[in-house]
Parts: structure tokens; sequence; C-alpha cells
């Protein structure tokens, strides 16, 4: 159970080409990549921070499977949610439609850019400039969406990241890979390490070298 709101930045997206969605965070904060990113193969993905609510994952991918908006699907989670002020989530569906929320308290500096195909959030963040980084980043890069994803988490913080330092980092990427394999294309994490973007992307780039 989260105790304490936690600085992160965040990207979910999804490739109208391979069908692929993806979350990718890092924050300071031990093992980001257990708590926030939440995906389903042909379904979305969301990424739920701050104080961060577990049952924005579980219950909003349910509602998107349902083919509830992802506009419809956040009214409802934060409508019931005591703490909504204090959250932050970002939802994408199977058809690239986004949103994204930040409450008023989730702390300095907060705030989010969602747009067709990806919705992009950070909280307790050196600046703006670390979402609006990250965005262009995304929009510049070609190639899968797992690569897409990193190079945005890479521009997150060369301009600056989590105002607190830095911890841990995730990236998950979903992809129906038929019925008898698990959807999880990518899902690495790197829990806890003094650098752990660069460390996440050497051991992606295992897995680019043994395909």
């Amino acid at each position: 159970m989260i105790k304490k709101p936690f600085g992160t930045f965040s990207i979910v997206a999804y490739d109208p080409e391979s069908g692929d969605l993806g979350v990718a965070v890092a924050s300071k904060y031990l093992a980001v990549g257990s708590v926030v990113p939440w995906a389903r193969a042909g379904v979305g993905a969301i990424a739920t921070q701050s104080w961060a609510n577990a049952s924005y994952g579980f219950k909003g991918l349910d509602m998107l499977a349902n083919g509830v908006t992802p506009e419809n699907t956040l009214r409802v989670l934060i409508e019931t949610d005591e703490k909504r002020n204090y959250r932050q989530v970002g939802i994408i569906n199977a058809s690239g439609d986004s949103i994204s929320y930040t409450g008023e308290q989730a702390g300095l500096w907060a705030g989010h850019r969602f747009s067709t195909n990806y919705a992009i959030q950070g909280n307790i963040l050196v600046g703006e400039q670390v979402i609006l980084d990250m965005e262009s980043a995304f929009l510049k890069t070609n190639g899968e969406l797992a690569d897409r994803l990193m190079v945005a988490l890479e521009a997150g913080e060369s301009a600056g990241g989590d105002s607190r330092g830095k911890q841990s980092a995730a990236i998950l990427v979903v992809r129906d890979l038929g019925i008898d394999s698990s959807d999880r294309y990518v899902d690495f994490r790197v829990d806890d390490h003094t650098d752990p973007i660069p460390e996440l992307k050497r051991i992606y780039n295992l897995l680019k070298k043994g395909d």
C-alpha cells in the first residue's frame, strides 16, 4: 500500500501499425514498475501515479475492454475516489484515444499532455520541460513502440526528470502473441539503481540483440 506520493514521469502509448500498447515510467521511488504500469493487449494501457491507486489499473482496463472510452473511464475512476485530488493517471485505448488527469494536490511541478496515440504525465518534476521534451522525442522517433517509449524516457531524464533524483524505471509493451502466450512483449524493470534509465536501456538492448 502506497503511504506517500512519489515523483514520477511516464508515457502511455499506442502504435496503430503493430497494435502494440505500452507504458514507460521512471521515478525517485523504489520499484516504480511494480506500481505504475498496467496494460492489456488489444485493450489499452494505464499509468497510475502520485498517490498511486492500483484500482485505476485493473478497473480501468476492464472498462476499456468493455468499450468504455478513456474519457469516461477516467470520469468513473475519479468520481468515486475521495483522494482524486492527489492522483495522476494517463489512459489510452487500442484505438489511440487518450486522456490524462492531474489532481490539484499531485505535487509540484505536476502536469500532463495527451493527444492521439499517447499521453504523458509527471509529478514532482523539475518543470514542464520534462513533459514537453518527452512529447517531442516520442513524436520525432520512428521504429517499434518500445524504442519510442525508451527515447521518451531518456528525453524526460535529460530535461531533469524527478526533482528529487532517480532510482527506478520500467517499460511494459503488450502485443497479441497468440492463444498460448502471455501478451507481455517487452516487460523489464530496474527497481533500484543510481542511473536506472541507462540500465533499463542496456537490458532492453539485450533483448533486441537476441532477436
